[in-house]
């Protein structure tokens, strides 16, 4: 198990003395290697939260670039970071938050062909891309390499997050028909309120470390809804 240096247990100091973390679930975070698809709004949140846990190595996958409009969501960008690409930046802002991160940037998009490239080598996959087929194509390939998926999703108001685990229910159990385009308007259309995008990531960064670290109860087989208008959570189980 990756041992702490003197820094690291000052830095992470709060998770040291957190009763069911310690030190060995930070040593756990430390030798952990999570891949997050996508760094928009919901792998914003992720990454940074991820990043400031300690975990090992974080991998990013994002082929877009940075634009005006993403900034008032997508909160590890910065205003000189427009044109640049999401996983360069992504990079830059972990970096700058914390040196003992190692940052595997992967400037390209998840495909069918190339998902099992990309998942190589990697523990966990948190996926926060914003459309259902690139969602789809995360989750079949988390399942092809055997790892456990946090997946979380937006729109407007509202937002869901649930675990996909070896063993259990599986993204195919939650959606077992491809529903058309024209039934899940893109952001872009309707629109997104950007606290709830950190609403969503966080909880995806959450219940990445509760896997990483085995404390708690993750959301396998249960999808945990979020109406931000009502302030309200609601549970519903499946698979």
């Amino acid at each position: 198990m990756s041992t702490l240096g003197p820094d690291e247990i000052k830095r992470y100091a709060r998770h040291i003395v957190l009763r069911g973390m310690g030190g060995e679930g930070q040593q756990k975070l430390k030798a952990a290697r999570v891949l997050v698809i996508g760094a928009g709004g919901l792998g914003s949140p992720a990454i940074a939260y991820l990043a400031a846990a300690g975990i090992g190595t974080l991998g990013v996958v994002d082929h877009d670039t940075v634009s005006l409009s993403n900034l008032q969501r997508q909160v590890i960008h910065q205003s000189a970071s427009i044109g640049a690409t999401k996983a360069e930046s992504a990079g830059q802002f972990v970096a700058g938050l914390n040196a003992h991160v190692t940052f595997v940037p992967h400037v390209e998009r998840l495909t069918a062909e190339n998902g099992a490239r990309l998942l190589a080598g990697y523990d966990l996959v948190l996926d926060g891309t914003d459309n259902f087929g690139t969602r789809a194509i995360s989750a079949d390939a988390a399942r092809a390499a055997g790892l456990p998926l946090v997946s979380g999703a937006v729109s407007m108001f509202d937002g869901q997050v649930t675990v996909f685990a070896p063993g259990g229910p599986q993204f195919r159990d939650l959606y077992p028909d491809t529903p058309d385009d024209e039934d899940l308007p893109a952001c872009e259309i309707v629109g997104v309120l950007g606290a709830l995008t950190g609403v969503i990531g966080t909880l995806m960064a959450m219940e990445a470390i509760k896997l990483i670290t085995g404390i708690g109860d993750p959301l396998i087989g249960r999808l945990l809804l979020y109406d931000g208008r009502a302030a309200r959570f609601e549970e519903l189980r499946y698979g």
